[in-house]
């Protein structure tokens, strides 16, 4: 990125040495990033984050719909990018259906083929789960989607660091992903697009992105997106055995705590490092703030003037108001070690202790 700050000219103008060697750059960076998710470096086109993925595959097939097609299925535990994205699709004319999940947080495939039909336009369903980390059967919903002639989007931002993507094995029209979820830098994502024709941009001006995605590409940020790419590619298989690894130490002496303790999510399709429970009687928030001085963990839920909010994804499991309340979210990455581990269970221990 540092080297990048450096080129000065618009990747989109290759008339002088300055653009086209910031056109160069954005070309390695596409390539690393379709090496990422196994797609050809044509497919990539270069967003400020997975959001705005999400809303361009979503809006944009839905401005490019056929007028026979006017129906989107989603599932309860998206993302609100798609979630709220489906909403006003909803309140624009489209029929909106969202599905439930089991208790494991996996879509039942019985029902979505019950659901999906010749009226569907598009189903999107996330590959991993950003609050349990819980992986979708993508290839059988593919499958689902495409008997009905329907569009199938995943929006796989917690992927790529953790499983392998492909997304010609999992039949993807579209894939959204953000930089960020790799260690790469902020404020930059791409959507994988199967097929140009399937979309209309939600943004013009400029005929950017093969016209897709208005604006000039940031190069310095989607370089940092590209390396960040390629060592996630490199790295992936050796960082999810070591996460596996982990994440069985830390379940392993969650469970040895003299408390009792949910799991929130299927334990066995689940991607490495992401691991979601709560302790009865202690709420999330309150967990986070006795552990905060130690470790960095999140909750399921959100607060807002005072009024305890249950994550709408363990809700969607069927949890109780107040067992969702005492989910947190505990994830493992690149960096983590085993003392850092270790580290986790001792500030649960105290925490547990302390609330007992």
């Amino acid at each position: 990125m540092v080297e990048a700050f450096d080129v000065f000219g618009n990747p989109h103008g290759r008339q002088h040495a300055y653009g086209r060697a910031a056109a160069d750059a954005v070309d390695r960076a596409r390539s690393q990033v379709a090496g990422l998710v196994g797609a050809y470096p044509q497919r990539i086109v270069f967003t400020s984050g997975a959001t705005e993925s999400c809303n361009l595959a979503l809006r944009g097939a839905a401005r490019a719909a056929p007028p026979e097609r006017r129906r989107i299925v989603t599932l309860a535990t998206e993302h609100a990018a798609v979630l709220e994205t489906v909403e006003d699709l909803r309140r624009q004319g489209f029929e909106a259906i969202v599905l439930p999940v089991g208790s494991d947080g996996l879509v039942d495939c019985n029902r979505l083929e019950d659901t999906v039909d010749d009226k569907t336009l598009i189903v999107s369903a996330m590959a991993v789960n950003n609050e349990i980390g819980v992986i979708q059967p993508l290839t059988e919903v593919a499958a689902i989607c495409h008997r009905h002639g329907t569009l199938f989007h995943t929006d796989a931002t917690q992927a790529p660091a953790r499983i392998e993507v492909d997304v010609e094995a999992w039949g993807a029209d579209f894939l959204s992903m953000s930089s960020h979820k790799l260690y790469g830098p902020k404020g930059v994502g791409a959507l994988y697009v199967a097929d140009d024709a399937l979309l209309r941009p939600m943004s013009t001006g400029g005929g950017q992105e093969r016209g897709l995605r208005a604006g000039t590409v940031p190069t310095a940020l989607v370089c940092g997106f590209g390396a960040a790419a390629e060592l996630a590619t490199d790295d992936r298989p050796e960082d999810a055995e070591r996460m596996v690894g982990l994440a069985a130490t830390l379940r392993t002496g969650i469970d040895a705590l003299d408390s009792d303790v949910h799991y929130f999510g299927s334990l066995q399709a689940r991607a490495p490092g992401t691991l979601s429970f709560g302790f009865r009687g202690i709420s999330g928030d309150k967990l986070v703030a006795m552990v905060q001085t130690e470790i960095a963990i999140s909750t399921g839920a959100a607060c807002s003037t005072g009024n305890a909010k249950a994550s709408h994804v363990l809700t969607a499991l069927g949890c109780t108001h107040a067992v969702a309340l005492t989910g947190v979210r505990v994830g493992l990455g690149r960096f983590t070690t085993e003392a850092d581990v270790e580290v986790a269970l001792g500030a649960f221990r105290r925490a547990v202790r302390v609330a007992a």
